[in-house]
């Protein structure tokens, strides 16, 4: 069996995914959050009055599938761009038609826009007009964070859905239904998939289904058949049908990756580890970014409650720079578990907090006399002086005013009960009590 017997045995020589794609939303697969029975999309599907919306989700969770199945309901044009070939005179002359459509035949217009996020703000300000007068209904469709990539005043006119990852099951669904397809998937061949390989290609899939339909198809296609003339499509054979997946670390990925390993550091050694790593090694990120990361988180989660933490961080970043990676990795997971595994405290970032606040409030702050430069002649005839040296007084402290005038009964650091901070809060109040 060769590429173009097989093609023709398919029936139009389109890839499997294609071929298999829903019709209908009874057959459509997962996201049964937004489009279960009752719900509100698939009630505006099933009623022809989609209104303008936004799908997000990871790639093959079935957003231009949804996007297929509305062009199939209703009754007005559908019209389908790619953002990343669409210029603005495409979407002018889309709109033009629209207007014609709806002045001439009442026919409402659909535009789906597909990776909408690839569209920049000049030309989604092209769509903004004709979809506040009604003149189109869009459509757009995303793999990224639409709070990102979407203008603020499209994002306002349109109902936001997210779709979730799909996950093995959903891919396994996929497979046997194109197993016992005979009009649009491989039901016609005589072939025999052995669950082992069809779980392997579920896996590796990761939730994508149109990869793991590809995955199927190939490995039937490129299998000789036995001397019976079946197709046997083995464990072995699935795995040489399917690769791990080359994850892509778009702008929001990195972010949301980058906010959960610091999020990690207050609370888990095993996931701030693993969100370093994988990003690391699999979106390769710069590692130098999460050292960063884990130099503020020094301060700002641990401060004084354990001090060797910014030392651990800092020292991290050394190795790192004189060694590279990977060479810098146990470096880096021994300093970011030091700091998780510290008491954690939050005064140092608390204390910066209400500083700021005071220094908004003051329009200027006037140093106290005491607190002046004395290091001229003249500076006492103007009244400055009279500071006194904490080392020259018992526990080399020795209470005097240091704060503006205004502020100065406020306390902005305050010392938890973390760590080494028990001993700086006990030292706070028996200055209190002098």
């Amino acid at each position: 069996m060769d590429l173009f017997s097989f093609g023709n045995m398919a029936g139009d020589g389109r890839l499997l995914a294609d071929r298999m794609r829903p019709e209908t939303l009874d057959e459509y697969i997962g996201q049964e959050h937004i489009v279960g029975k009752g719900k509100l999309l698939r009630r505006a599907i099933e009623a022809d009055q989609v209104s303008s919306i936004l799908l997000y989700g990871p790639p093959g969770c079935g957003k231009t599938t949804l996007a297929h199945i509305i062009s199939h309901q209703t009754k007005g044009e559908f019209v389908r761009l790619n953002a990343v070939e669409a210029t603005v005179k495409d979407v002018r002359e889309v709109i033009e038609r629209a207007q014609n459509a709806k002045a001439l035949y009442g026919t409402k217009t659909i535009l789906f826009l597909d990776e909408v996020h690839r569209f920049n703000s000049s030309r989604q300000d092209a769509l903004l007009p004709a979809v506040e007068k009604g003149t189109i209904i869009f459509i757009g469709a995303t793999t990224e964070n639409p709070f990102h990539y979407v203008n603020g005043a499209l994002m306002s006119r349109s109902t936001l859905f997210q779709l979730e990852p799909l996950n093995k099951q959903h891919s396994l669904t996929a497979m046997h239904r194109a197993l016992e397809d005979r009009d649009k998937g491989l039901g016609f061949m005589d072939l025999k998939a052995d669950e082992a390989a069809l779980d392997h290609i579920a896996t590796m899939a990761n939730g994508d289904i149109r990869r793991a339909l590809n995955a199927l198809e190939l490995a039937a296609l490129t299998t000789p058949p036995d001397s019976g003339g079946t197709v046997h499509v083995t464990l072995e054979v699935a795995e040489d049908s399917i690769r791990r997946p080359t994850v892509k670390a778009d702008e929001s990925t990195q972010y949301d990756v980058v906010s959960a390993f610091h999020k990690s550091i207050r609370g888990s050694s095993d996931a701030a580890l693993f969100w370093f790593l994988y990003a690391v090694e699999k979106l390769g990120m710069d590692p130098i970014v999460f050292i960063r990361r884990l130099i503020a988180a020094a301060s700002e989660d641990i401060g004084l409650a354990n001090p060797q933490a910014m030392v651990q961080a800092v020292s991290a970043l050394e190795a790192y720079r004189n060694n590279g990676w990977p060479e810098a990795k146990l470096n880096i997971a021994q300093a970011i578990l030091f700091a998780v595994e510290s008491p954690k405290s939050n005064a140092v970032y608390m204390a910066i907090s209400r500083a700021m606040s005071a220094i908004d409030e003051l329009k200027s702050a006037e140093v106290p006399l005491h607190l002046r430069d004395t290091h001229y002649k003249g500076s006492a005839q103007l009244g400055h002086g009279g500071y006194k040296y904490p080392h020259d007084f018992p526990g080399h402290y020795v209470k005097q005013e240091y704060l503006p005038k205004a502020i100065s009964r406020r306390v902005f650091y305050q010392a938890t009960e973390q760590g080494s901070e028990v001993k700086i809060r006990h030292n706070q109040a028996l200055r209190r009590e002098q």
